[in-house]
């Protein structure tokens, strides 16, 4: 009679020991609570400041209310008389118009300035050009538009005398319905374009020297290398930058208010121009909460179709 005696396995290297499971479960349950405390208070300050407003914004366009009476229901009242009052469609032409010249305009200028720093410059030279182009988006708009407006008075203005100079006829900016919008877009893109510039400098940056050098082989020189390899490498920046560059164009304020009032006329009056005279200088806030509500539309919508249309145009490394 034979018996067979095995000794007990050995337990693998590979298996953990028992008090790992729960050692690492309470590790996940306090990273995911450090988580949750470090994202409460971005969390509270969106639901505070940007959804409640938003819903009672909605909320309050369905009524009439001066802040004196009692709020009165107007169902869709509000809406329809926005759609007939010239004055808000004017303002919401402006205001597209505005944007469509303004961003363009200041893309232009901030991809310009970023390839010109980016090439062949001393480090502290392109250092210095940086922290001036970024100065003016330092300050405020409504301080800017202040001293904008001294500079482009007719009849004492520094521009006028500087054209004066070389023989121009002195212009009109301010009061001029044909220059009025100019000199509003040209005081936001000087202000703005820093931002832009920033972004396109960093996206730049990130491009590999590489990818330049083999285009410079093959033939690409100037004009032609931006077009073909430095623009399709800095589409994503390029989407950023005019997202941001239209959701803030169309809720301009700050300059066409200081700079001309909305006029010569309504040629400069803006949605937010509009929303503002409507709450806090004729009481209707009803009337103001639709147009904002219509603003809101019109930006998501507007930004939906840029990320629509990215999907054709930006390309990713």
């Amino acid at each position: 009679m034979t018996t067979n005696t095995q000794a007990p396995a050995a337990p693998s290297r590979t298996q953990a020991p028992p008090e790992a499971a729960p050692r690492s479960s309470a590790r996940d349950r306090g990273s995911r609570l450090l988580a949750t405390l470090f994202l409460t208070p971005t969390i509270v300050g969106i639901v505070v400041f940007t959804v409640v407003p938003i819903i009672g914004s909605v909320v309050l366009s369905l009524f009439h209310w001066n802040v004196i009476d009692d709020p009165r229901f107007a169902g869709t009242g509000n809406y329809r008389e926005i759609f007939s009052d010239s004055t808000v469609l004017v303002s919401f032409r402006n205001t597209l118009v505005f944007m469509v010249f303004a961003v363009a305009l200041q893309l232009l200028v901030a991809l310009v300035l970023a390839l010109a720093i980016n090439g062949r410059m001393p480090v502290w030279l392109r250092s210095v050009f940086r922290s001036a182009f970024f100065f003016p988006l330092v300050l405020s708009a409504a301080s800017i538009s202040v001293v904008m407006k001294y500079l482009f008075n007719q009849d004492f203005g520094v521009v006028n005398w500087l054209i004066g100079l070389v023989g121009i006829a002195p212009v009109p900016w301010l009061t001029s319905e044909s220059a009025a919008m100019t000199t509003v877009v040209l005081v936001y893109v000087w202000q703005q374009f820093g931002f832009s510039f920033l972004l396109f400098v960093g996206g730049l940056n990130n491009i590999p020297k590489e990818i330049h050098e083999a285009a410079s082989l093959d033939g690409a020189t100037g004009l032609r290398k931006h077009l073909t390899v430095t623009l399709p490498l800095l589409s994503p920046t390029l989407l950023v930058a005019s997202v941001v560059g239209i959701i803030n164009a169309l809720q301009v304020f700050e300059q066409p208010y200081v700079l001309t009032d909305g006029g010569p006329g309504d040629s400069t009056r803006t949605v937010v121009m509009v929303i503002y005279e409507r709450a806090f200088e004729q009481l209707r806030f009803g009337e103001a909460s639709a147009v904002g509500v219509l603003l809101f539309v019109l930006i998501m919508a507007v930004t939906a179709l840029q990320f629509r249309l990215s999907r054709r145009f930006v390309h990713y490394q």
